[in-house]
């Protein structure tokens, strides 16, 4: 699973610093770390739900997920502060090339209808962000072994300083755009 970093070391970074025109190879964008974020609606009436959604996390990801909480209290989703509302793996280094190579190359193309990745997700600071509905693409989840289908937001956080940078530095990384 090398093959993605060493791709960014000898192809990547050389394309980037000729299109951008940059000085020095520090200056050239790269993947600070992927953040894989799964939302619960249903921890109240189903406490069982979080335990599932961390086993399926720590599946996909090989790393312990980190429990996340509701920051304030909202009367209209019967919601208090503090009460667990899902969970969060932050992936780095070997394990952030891993998983990225993984779901370029085997998650997405096993989406059902599968034509590309919005370009459109970035946030302004070279950051992208995407949603997947159902944990299933990995082939980590076993069908029968699953309580429910869930989605996650998977946000690939890039040292890019605008968009352009970052959706070229993805691109190149292997990220299947729609065109």
């Amino acid at each position: 699973m090398e093959k993605l970093r060493e791709h960014y070391e000898k192809e990547v970074v050389p394309a980037l610093m000729k299109k951008f025109e940059y000085k020095s190879v520090m200056q050239v964008p790269k993947l600070d770390k992927i953040v894989l974020n799964i939302g619960l609606g249903d921890v109240k009436e189903n406490p069982k739900s979080l335990e599932n959604a961390m086993n399926d996390l720590m599946q996909i990801t090989g790393q312990k997920p980190v429990v996340t909480k509701a920051k304030k209290s909202i009367a209209a989703f019967k919601l208090r502060e503090g009460v667990n509302v899902g969970c969060k793996v932050t992936l780095r280094s070997d394990k952030m090339y891993d998983f990225a190579y993984k779901l370029f190359n085997v998650a997405l193309p096993r989406v059902r209808d599968f034509r590309g990745v919005s370009g459109n997700s970035f946030d302004g600071r070279g950051n992208y962000s995407m949603g997947i509905k159902e944990q299933l693409i990995f082939p980590e989840i076993e069908y029968d072994k699953i309580d429910k289908l869930r989605g996650m937001d998977i946000i690939f956080a890039t040292t890019a300083k605008t968009d352009e940078e970052a959706k070229e530095l993805l691109k190149l990384l292997g990220m299947p755009f729609k065109n």
